[in-house]
């Protein structure tokens, strides 16, 4: 499955780990909620980085003590009409200040991408390699927004303030 990350194509070096399947040593996985939950202390000792995917339908309560240990959060969109992991990808980032990627998983559309770059979400697991490519694209196509929200990029408003208050320090 092709990974946009930071509006590229990238490699995934995260392995999707079966829970009933071995850790391998060494490498970076992924693991399911459920898996992680039965033991995190003994995951995050022996897996050289850990991430999970975590379903829309469960608390991030808890996942939070975690959160500063995690190399990756995914986010899981089981169909397209289900916005619940936007709701979690903003309160990951604005409320509890994850600074991990956090990955879009599931039914990530080509329609819904800009949205869940404004949530917070900087790598996208994606069907088709042509969605890859879109996904890329579209990511440099928007520089300006007029809502703050979870992505850090500043609103058209404070951009203009900042002009203002620029042009009037200089005169």
């Amino acid at each position: 499955m092709p990974l946009v990350k930071n509006g590229k194509v990238a490699d995934d070096i995260f392995v999707h780990l079966a829970d009933d399947a071995e850790l391998p040593e060494a490498a970076a996985v992924l693991v399911s909620a459920a898996r992680f939950l039965e033991d995190p202390e003994g995951l995050l000792a022996k897996a050289a980085k850990l991430g999970v995917i975590w379903p829309n339908n469960r608390d991030l309560d808890d996942l939070l003590p975690f959160l500063d240990r995690l190399a990756v959060v995914a986010l899981v969109f089981p169909t397209f009409r289900d916005g619940r992991a936007y709701s979690q990808a903003r309160l990951l980032r604005e409320r509890y200040g994850y600074e991990g990627e956090l990955r879009a998983a599931g039914q990530v559309l080509r329609d819904q991408f800009v949205f869940m770059l404004r949530a917070g979400f900087d790598a996208f697991e994606v069907r088709k390699e042509s969605d890859a490519e879109a996904f890329a694209l579209t990511a440099k196509r928007y520089s300006v927004f007029y809502q703050p929200t979870g992505d850090g990029r500043i609103t058209a408003l404070h951009r203009r303030m900042q002009q203002r208050h620029s042009e009037s320090a200089g005169q």
